[in-house]
């Protein structure tokens, strides 16, 4: 599953902080990251509300998301290169100033980067990917979409995106790899039938085994 990383440049207000968690909702529901959307929304809205306490409203401000080896990647970039975050004890019933301490309670890691004209505050949060563009679902899915990207450098154009395929050029291979290798099969007097049917019993056992 092809995970592109995107960004979206907004003014830092109030307001807006509820459409990009919707926005943000959105995607990672697209990128099969659902079980990350609550706690990517979090982040979200305390890094954007320091934004708003410390730098000001109004704040030409982008929001960019993308995958770092198999964690997400939440960055936002503000033009102020003086109001540093900080993490700061204010205990659990503190009503302000506890942004950071919520995102280090929620994120695996995060930090502050200097550039040129800009700061970038960011944060990573765990998947249980085993690699950036994977799906949920162990082994089988690993080899699978190992053996898709093989058949597809001999059998299909390049796509985009770094010439991964899409969701709908995957599914095409994948029926294309199935014929093949009942073309294969026949070819050397295997019953092609018999190894469609057999495959089918092991793929719906393996499902039953995952499943209870």
């Amino acid at each position: 599953m092809p995970r592109k990383a995107w960004d979206l440049h907004f003014l830092a207000e109030p307001e807006e902080v509820a459409a990009l968690r919707r926005v943000l909702r959105v995607h990672l529901g697209l990128w099969g990251l659902d079980e990350l959307i609550d706690a990517a929304q979090l982040c979200v809205s305390e890094l954007v509300s320091n934004v708003i306490r410390h730098v000001g409203p109004g704040t030409p401000t982008t929001l960019a998301v993308s995958m770092k080896g198999t964690r997400l990647r939440i960055e936002v970039y503000d033009p102020d290169i003086r109001a540093l975050p900080t993490l700061l004890n204010q205990g659990v019933n503190a009503e302000s100033g506890r942004g950071m301490e919520l995102i280090t309670f929620t994120a695996d890691r995060w930090g502050v980067q200097l550039l040129a004209d800009r700061k970038v505050t960011w944060c990573e949060l765990p998947t249980t990917l085993t690699s950036p563009n994977g799906h949920h679902g162990g082994p089988h899915l690993a080899r699978a979409e190992e053996v898709l990207g093989l058949y597809s450098g001999a059998k299909l154009l390049p796509t985009v995106d770094s010439g991964r395929l899409s969701a709908a050029m995957a599914e095409e291979a994948a029926i294309g790899a199935i014929s093949d290798l009942l073309h294969w099969l026949r070819a050397h007097g295997r019953d092609a039938d018999d190894a469609l049917d057999r495959a089918q019993m092991h793929f719906e056992g393996e499902l039953g085994v995952v499943s209870g």
